[in-house]
């Protein structure tokens, strides 16, 4: 018997599969990028899901530095697709990790 939130899903998705979390898609986001960049990954500073499935925004120390205020963080555009696998990506901006955004 099927309830009414899952009726909701089959609809929304067309029968298809279903679209995983927010935080899972984070927890993907990061790794896989931080496995094709051999970097550290930082955060996920931006998240939003898409038509095909998630877009996000990762920031990685791409040069560590010591003190750590002088490592070079760079901000990726992630492109995920409804199961959080990695479909593109493309830097965006590379910044000191000190610098403040104004």
């Amino acid at each position: 018997m099927a309830t009414e939130e899952n009726t909701e899903r089959e609809k929304a998705h067309d029968g298809g599969p279903e679209r995983i979390s927010a935080v899972t898609v984070m927890r993907h986001a990061s790794g896989q990028l931080a496995q094709l960049l051999q970097c550290e990954p930082g955060s996920v500073s931006a998240l939003k899901p898409t038509d095909d499935g998630w877009l996000a925004n990762v920031e990685v120390v791409e040069i560590e530095r010591v003190p750590d205020t002088a490592s070079v963080m760079a901000s990726y555009r992630v492109h995920l697709d409804e199961q959080g696998q990695l479909v593109g990506y493309e830097r965006t901006r590379r910044y000191g990790r000190g610098q403040i955004d104004r």
